[in-house]
């Protein structure tokens, strides 16, 4: 399988995508992940995992001899049609866990895959995007506010999107999941495995 480059910081994306046998480089991608108004939650995944994507392809083209293929990906958390992002401190934290308490919401995990063709600095071909989109359906037990600040004093919520990290503590707050576990992780593999397969 050909090389690639993965354009995210995230130490659990890393991991997930080692476990395909994937030969890949990381990759800066700085993109401003302001929802725009309006934009519903599909629309903005998608959109976050294909600018995160570009955004790796186009500092590799300024920077290198070589342009690898660049997968980008975002995972987000609603409820109620409201995007849940990482907690910006304990009371953002605890709000999040009170909507989410007792209840189903769905994360969705985009990946986008951009490639081209470049000689002599040029790209020759154009950009080529393949991306898709995975929707799993999450139940979280209602939680006591014990339970919640006991979690928060952990440390796990504070860098991931609606608090939680399903492969952790949180765990023990989910009986059940509809969909991609690895999804909710941050990065579906049998879907991202569909996409290297196109390149």
């Amino acid at each position: 399988m050909q090389k690639i480059a993965l354009a995210s910081a995230s130490p659990r994306r890393r991991e997930l995508l080692a476990q395909l046998a994937v030969n890949f480089e990381l990759v800066k991608a700085e993109v401003d992940e302001t929802q725009l108004p309006g934009e519903i939650a599909t629309d903005y995944v998608l959109r976050l995992a294909i600018s995160k994507a570009r955004a790796g392809f186009q500092v590799q083209t300024q920077t290198a001899t070589e342009v690898l293929p660049v997968l980008g990906a975002d995972t987000i958390v609603v409820v109620d049609g409201e995007v849940l992002g990482k907690p910006t401190d304990q009371a953002d934290f605890l709000r999040m866990m009170r909507l989410l308490s007792g209840r189903q919401h769905q994360v969705y995990t985009a990946i986008a895959l951009v490639s081209g063709d470049l000689v002599n600095g040029e790209l020759v071909t154009g950009e080529r995007v393949l991306s898709d989109t995975v929707k799993t359906e999450v139940w979280f037990s209602a939680l006591t506010e014990a339970q919640m600040l006991d979690y928060w004093r952990s440390g796990e919520p504070a860098d991931k999107a609606g608090g939680y990290g399903i492969q952790g503590l949180a765990s023990r707050f989910i009986p059940k999941i509809a969909g991609s576990y690895f999804a909710v992780v941050g990065l579906p593999l049998y879907e991202t495995d569909q996409l290297l397969q196109q390149l």
